[in-house]
């Protein structure tokens, strides 16, 4: 990539942040709109959770085959594709005719999604390649989210209270354009220096262990834990993972790196991120019931609610960038846990008549939380790795990301359906009590020295003993 001008470099960033927009503010506007799409659509809380699930799943599957698509082919063209595919879908979902139809048309949304995040995510990453300024752009890719936070449940709850829920996917269109044309005149074009080949069987079994883990949990209320069917996904899952570990070995250019979590810091960051967000994905669904059904607050003041929550986490965001850069991420990952653990607890005296001075309390110390906990996951999944795989190790981050929030909605939506809502509020103290163990274990300089090592092999080539599957 040429080198850019400072001015050019923070435009590239705030397109870059447009796509993270939509995207989360279609998370976020879609919460606030479940009830009134379940009258609407008369779908139970399994179908919900599909409606959220369908899109979070194939996102989760796709992400590293786009970001190395990108890497290989290029990322502008690939980001283009990804904002047109969603943009488009976005008009679709706003137009379905049935919740099964919704449910096709979020797939599709996802399709697109795949293509813009992680692809983004490796465009800042190349464009700012001094380790404190990206540190700091990344702090205000996470503060991107904070906004959707704290912006789609309030739009969200207007357009559903004095529009309909068809209107929450309209936002994605004047946004989805104006990055598209942007992105054709200022980002430039980048690669890797080297392709990675396509890794089909790979690609597959990814698909195979995320789809039958989630429709396990989600189907388990309703077909019984122990019936045949969810056996049988549970056990489909178990051995997809088992031979994902052993394909992926054996390639030279796999799907996804086994090498990276050779690197605690990485590793950690993966896991760290899979919990935040099965967090995250937890909270909305449950605080939306909640507020709703719970409380009989339209959608609008439901989305009221939540401002305090999304201000914090618009706030902090930034802040554990700059803390990131300045100090590295131990202590903005202790905070984050420290912070969603108390909000969890809290959270698990809920009733129909709590105060609202109580429900507030937890709604800041989940923002503070959340806020905190981005910026050293994504920092700390590309810092240390060589710049041409910065495309996949993203996407390693970003399908955590992912997976988390599937593996939220799941467990919280089936914990529900299992009349346990203090324990779906737990689950949210427990991740972020795993997100402070975590953020102790791999931050310090032991664990800084595994990454060290994970990196020089990285560099290295691949035995010659290793056979490359085609």
């Amino acid at each position: 990539m040429p080198e850019l001008s400072p001015r050019r470099r923070l435009l590239i960033l705030a397109i870059c942040c447009m796509s993270l927009l939509i995207v989360s503010l279609d998370n976020t506007i879609l919460n606030v709109a479940l009830p009134s799409l379940r009258r609407d659509l008369h779908a139970s809380v399994s179908g919900l959770q599909w409606t959220i699930d369908a899109y979070t799943l194939v996102l989760a599957s796709l992400l590293m085959l786009s970001g190395s698509t990108a890497d290989r082919i290029g990322r502008r063209r690939v980001f283009q594709t990804g904002l047109a595919l969603f943009t488009t879908a976005s008009v679709l979902c706003s137009i379905a005719p049935s919740l099964q139809w919704l449910i096709v048309f979020r797939m599709l949304q996802a399709i697109g999604g795949s293509m813009l995040n992680p692809v983004a995510m490796s465009i800042i990453t190349n464009t700012f390649t001094e380790p404190r300024e990206r540190a700091r752009a990344i702090g205000v890719w996470g503060g991107v989210v904070g906004i959707s936070m704290a912006a789609g449940p309030i739009i969200g709850g207007a357009l559903v209270e004095y529009a309909s829920w068809r209107a929450i996917f309209w936002i994605n269109v004047p946004v989805g354009l104006a990055a598209l044309l942007l992105t054709a005149r200022y980002v430039p074009e980048s690669r890797a220096p080297k392709a990675r080949r396509v890794d089909p069987v790979g690609q597959l079994l990814v698909i195979v262990l995320l789809g039958s883990l989630t429709y396990g949990i989600i189907e388990a209320p309703n077909a019984g834990w122990t019936s045949a069917l969810i056996l049988s996904c549970i056990g489909v899952a178990a051995a997809a993972l088992v031979g994902l570990i052993a394909y992926e070995r054996r390639r030279v250019e796999p799907l996804i790196e086994l090498r990276f979590f050779r690197s605690a810091p990485f590793s950690g960051a993966t896991v760290i991120a899979v919990s935040a967000f099965a967090a995250l994905a937890g909270f909305l669904f449950l605080n939306t019931l909640y507020l709703q059904d719970t409380r009989g607050l339209s959608a609008f003041d439901a989305g009221l609610h939540l401002l305090p929550m999304a201000a914090m986490a618009l706030i902090f965001a930034p802040l554990s960038g700059r803390m990131v850069g300045n100090r590295g991420p131990r202590l903005p990952l202790v905070l984050a846990g420290v912070a969603t653990t108390a909000s969890g607890l809290l959270l698990t005296t809920l009733n129909a008549h709590t105060s609202d001075l109580r429900l507030y309390a937890a709604y800041i110390l989940f923002g503070i939380g959340f806020g905190f906990v981005n910026a050293p996951i994504t920092n700390t999944a590309v810092s240390g790795m060589p710049r041409d795989q910065a495309g996949v190790a993203a996407a390693v981050a970003s399908t955590s990301r992912q997976v988390g929030q599937s593996l939220g909605v799941a467990i919280v939506g089936a914990l529900i359906a299992a009349s346990l809502n203090i324990v779906a509020w737990a689950v949210i103290a427990g991740c972020g009590a795993a997100v402070l163990l975590l953020g102790l274990l791999t931050t310090g300089r032991w664990a800084r020295g595994t990454a060290d090592r994970a990196a020089e092999r990285l560099r290295e080539p691949a035995p010659k003993s290793v056979v490359s599957v085609r």
